[in-house]
């Protein structure tokens, strides 16, 4: 065993005292222990900032911590799902597969609190709950869950933008006499499905990656899909120590292609033509090329797929012919067959996803055509049958980018808060995705309107960390007390953002991405589709240009400065 498989193996199962801090007053408060907080937490700390975080888990991991559903993985090749703001730590740790695991990804987590000693300045089973601006003196107010009142010139949120679990106002949920669990929040010990029935509610990643390891165990599973997605397959395998030689050796190029590309991953644009240039029989050979090695690499086949339809629906066509082929009962194929624009609601890496509909124990229940009425003593009512269920699992996703930040009553000046603010225009409204107009000192990791969900994340993040202490180094170095983004950036930028998404197919298809699956939400398309190394320049040429977009208030004027 290694020393970091020791050292994430031991960290995973150990549970962390929370220790208060006596100190409650900080140069920066972040909201958040994983990826973002943690490395938001070191750059500031090693930049000589008085910096403390919260989180309302009992360790660091974030959305890893809590993710521990059966078959839960990351669908961003392990080798660029990491941190690569140091080359030591990049040496240092050695990923076991292509695609890895929640617990492993947990155990890396772990190991990086521990080589940088982050856990002395983090607040475990701390749940803050409101954070307002205080104008007079130019202060962010905060309170925890347990009434404790902390202060801070800078407030930071690091929470993640699939990290609020959506749950549907099911009748009769109380009534159920089984358990019931949501892949977002699984419990730490294990789930035992062994002859047991089973109901799965949902499709999307976490229902996909689950099915097929709960479909192994359970006496029967039911999966209750309303829309089916488009799967593509992961060809997961092991790492040869001769490819992960390589990849240490190749670090700095591969940190530059992740931060230039458009998403943040390896993989490049195959074909810079369009879908329709080539014959029936080119595409095909195409596509499968891409679909035997495995990945999200269909996407990026030819250059039109998610902003020409017609060159859409052969890449759509191409993945529901292998469903056909794939599931042996034609009606089941049918309905695992999705009629949307490929890559407009979120496509998955699968593990025998479809072959799993081929065992004799799993039964797919369509409830678009037979709606769910009510959650009953016993299981699941539909409008044509109920069934019997001693376990009943939640893959419902979240209510993605906004409801996160929701959960804390952030309010800015004049006391509006965050929630009333993004709810009186078309859309939720940003400069950049990390700034609020109205809300001084303020600043979001991945925030609305950055390329966020749209890209390998962890590249995203260690750029807005980057960006963000830039900017406090800045304002330190110049004597700012107050950086706030100006009303008229904030509504260039969303125009930007929204002009950009409705160029593709990505504003024409309901998904959490517009907030479809939480009822009530208002619709708006939140992440900017324009590339993440394209999203860096934009960013750089702001901070190049003494923050242009923000007012800057210096410490001895009252007035304001741009």
């Amino acid at each position: 065993m290694s020393k970091h498989e020791e050292v994430g193996t031991k960290m995973t199962f150990t549970q962390h005292k929370s220790q208060k801090n006596a100190n409650t007053d900080f140069d920066a408060v972040i909201i958040g222990a994983g990826f973002s907080g943690l490395y938001m937490l070191y750059r500031l700390r090693e930049a000589g900032f008085s910096v403390q975080a919260y989180d309302a888990a009992p360790d660091v991991g974030g959305v890893w911590y809590a993710n521990r559903y059966p078959g839960a993985k990351c669908d961003s090749e392990s080798i660029i799902y990491n941190y690569m703001f140091s080359e030591e730590l990049y040496q240092e740790w050695t990923w076991s597969s292509r695609y890895p695991e929640q617990a492993e990804i947990l155990s890396y987590l772990n190991y990086v609190a521990d080589k940088f000693d982050l856990r002395r300045d983090i607040q475990f089973n701390t749940r803050m709950t409101a954070a307002h601006y205080d104008e007079v003196n130019n202060r962010w107010r905060l309170q925890t869950e347990d009434g404790t009142h902390i202060t801070a010139t800078y407030f930071i949120t690091g929470v993640g933008n699939l990290s609020s679990s959506n749950i549907p106002k099911f009748k009769g949920l109380d009534s159920f006499e089984g358990d019931w669990y949501h892949t977002g929040h699984w419990p730490l010990e294990k789930v035992e499905f062994k002859e047991k029935r089973v109901g799965v509610i949902g499709t999307g990643s976490s229902g996909i990656q689950s099915i097929p390891v709960i479909a192994e165990e359970a006496g029967h599973l039911f999966v209750f899909q309303r829309t089916p997605g488009y799967c593509t397959p992961a060809r997961n395998h092991a790492y040869d120590p001769e490819f992960i030689r390589q990849t240490k050796a190749n670090y700095s190029e591969i940190k530059r292609q992740t931060r230039e590309s458009a998403t943040g991953y390896l993989h490049k644009l195959i074909h810079d033509r369009s879908a329709l240039a080539d014959s029936p029989e080119e595409r095909q050979r195409e596509y499968q090329k891409v679909w035997d090695r495995g990945g999200f690499g269909l996407g990026t086949t030819y250059n039109d797929l998610i902003i020409n339809p017609t060159a859409n629906e052969t890449v759509a066509e191409f993945i529901r012919s292998k469903i056909g082929e794939t599931v042996k009962d034609p009606k089941t194929a049918e309905l695992l067959k999705p009629t949307y624009y490929f890559a407009a609601k979120r496509p998955v890496l699968d593990t025998n996803y479809y072959e799993t509909y081929n065992r004799d124990n799993v039964t797919l229940v369509d409830v678009k055509s037979t709606p769910i009425t009510e959650i009953t003593p016993k299981g699941i009512k539909t409008t044509e049958e109920e069934y019997a269920l001693d376990i009943l699992v939640f893959a419902t996703g979240y209510d993605a980018m906004t409801g996160p930040l929701f959960k804390i009553d952030i309010r800015g000046k004049d006391g509006i808060s965050l929630k009333e603010k993004w709810a009186g225009g078309p859309q939720t409204r940003t400069y950049l995705g990390i700034a609020n107009a109205g809300f001084p000192n303020m600043f979001m990791i991945t925030g609305p309107e950055s390329p966020s969900s749209l890209s390998n994340v962890p590249v995203s993040i260690e750029q807005h960390v980057e960006w963000i202490g830039d900017c406090l180094e800045y304002l330190r170095e110049h004597g700012i007390t107050t950086i706030e983004a100006k009303a008229e950036a904030e509504e260039a930028w969303s125009a930007h953002c929204r002009e950009v998404a409705d160029a593709t197919l990505y504003t024409k298809t309901d998904s959490w991405y517009t907030g479809a699956n939480i009822e009530g939400k208002p619709r708006g398309f939140l992440i900017y589709v324009g590339g993440v190394g394209a999203y860096r320049k934009i960013c750089d040429e702001v901070a190049a240009k003494g923050y242009e977009g923000f007012s800057l208030t210096p410490m001895s004027a009252k007035e304001t400065i741009s």
